[in-house]
């Protein structure tokens, strides 16, 4: 009962730190976010931070993971308004590149992440985003939408157009002026893979 309970406590303490970055990260950016405020916005100490996540950049990647996460089951959730699997594919690469928009997911996501962390297709988060795609590739592909090329390819390029355009979005000076262009490029990319011309 006790192991329980100091379980559930320190999972308590995850979620007020990783809450509070987020707010901090989102608001201030990753460099100029305060480790000693943000503790103390929500009554705990550096230790609990450290002891929970090693350093400051340990508490960004808990934020990101978390933020990017959100940005997949929300791409999933518009994909499966879909009518069929192609469809769910394109609104879900579409979806993600949108979320770019968000300053949030900006901020954390899509400038700070990569610029502390390294490259985002590393992401353990990223990495079930191309299961997935992969699998609805493999649909795809065994139902003859999709021509018959390596779906872990295909998968992988379709990711990384989706990604890298909302990269570029994020760190455009018109951000809102280049979404169009980005979601029509990949559009056009992925109607490439079809097996008859759309």
């Amino acid at each position: 009962m006790a192991t329980r309970r100091r379980a559930e406590m320190m999972e308590e303490t995850r979620a007020k730190l990783i809450q509070a970055a987020r707010k901090a990260f989102a608001e201030k950016g990753y460099a100029a976010a305060s480790m000693d405020e943000l503790t103390a916005e929500v009554g705990l100490t550096r230790g609990a931070l450290y002891h929970n996540f090693g350093d400051k950049k340990g508490l960004l990647a808990a934020v990101v993971a978390r933020v990017d996460g959100e940005m997949a089951a929300r791409a999933r959730q518009i994909a499966a308004r879909s009518e069929d699997d192609w469809e769910a594919l394109l609104a879900e690469g579409v979806a993600y590149i949108e979320m770019a928009l968000d300053p949030e997911v900006q901020r954390i996501v899509l400038l700070d992440g990569p610029a502390v962390l390294g490259d985002p297709s590393q992401w353990p988060s990223q990495d079930s985003c191309l299961q997935t795609t992969k699998r609805t590739v493999e649909r795809l592909i065994a139902g003859g939408i999709l021509k018959p090329v390596d779906a872990e390819a295909a998968a992988r390029l379709l990711n990384g157009a989706a990604l890298n355009a909302a990269l570029w979005i994020a760190a455009s000076d018109n951000p809102a002026e280049v979404l169009p262009k980005a979601v029509e490029a990949f559009r056009c990319l992925a109607t490439g893979l079809l097996a008859k011309p759309a």
